[in-house]
């Protein structure tokens, strides 16, 4: 296992690169202060170095806000009960570094207000029944409920973020209000939409559905109870994880 000074002083770190990518987006953005301890801890049990964008992101945020707020990238500090949960929180990480440790399907890396979840493949993927390969961004929908492989490693899903790939996934499912409703939101809450997101009346007209603000973790848990009852594959983790002091 390396050590956090192995992973940290690296050549060519990434996250120079990321921030001058960052600031010259016109994909809206913010980008959330870290806790230098908690992001370190965080790096040094994902065990990639900051040279890669993944690394980056761990070590110097808090996490990133994208499209008005309506996808959530984790990083490797959080904002605590009420604020957007890290990277090791979503992810389960054990409370003290554990070498052999990893996600069993694959990381975590986002989620979006519907309950939509990126995550990386691990190395065990197809066991988990998750599409893709090893190391690429699959997408849980809450328009199918069913896994999607994105065709696309994670530094090629972080440019096609920033250059407006949200605004392309998304477009169909987007209705006139909902960046007035993302705005009210916590950043450990989601929407709920009734009908549900993978009903025809909801593809049909966003915009006629009912939609309150819940906790994510619930919304999370739906789309299990969903599968389990509509004979879907069951989805696995899907980062419903406990809030952490």
């Amino acid at each position: 296992m390396r050590d956090i000074t192995e992973l940290v002083d690296v050549p060519y770190p990434s996250w120079p690169m990321l921030a001058d990518a960052l600031a010259g987006s016109f994909t809206s953005h913010v980008v959330l202060p870290p806790d230098p301890e908690r992001c370190r801890a965080t790096l040094l049990q994902l065990q990639v170095t900051a040279r890669s964008p993944l690394g980056a992101i761990a070590l110097n945020t808090g996490g990133i806000l994208v499209h008005d707020g309506w996808l959530r990238v984790y990083g490797g500090s959080g904002g605590g009960p009420a604020g957007l949960p890290s990277m090791a929180e979503v992810n389960g990480f054990p409370e003290t570094v554990e070498p052999d440790w990893q996600p069993s399907a694959g990381l975590i890396v986002a989620h979006d207000v519907l309950g939509g979840v990126f995550t990386l493949n691990g190395m065990e993927h197809e066991q988990h029944g998750r599409p893709g390969a090893p190391g690429s961004v699959v997408y849980f929908s809450p328009t199918s409920l069913v896994w999607e492989d994105l065709e696309m490693g994670h530094s090629q899903w972080l440019t096609w973020l920033l250059d407006g790939g949200a605004a392309g996934h998304y477009h169909d499912l987007l209705w006139p209000t909902w960046r007035t409703e993302v705005a009210e939101l916590g950043l450990r809450d989601g929407i709920t939409v009734y009908p549900f997101p993978w009903s025809q009346e909801a593809q049909e007209d966003m915009a006629a559905t009912t939609r309150k603000p819940a906790p994510l973790t619930q919304i999370l848990d739906l789309h299990t109870e969903f599968c389990d009852q509509l004979g879907l594959a069951h989805p696995g983790e899907l980062g419903a994880a406990p809030v952490q002091g």
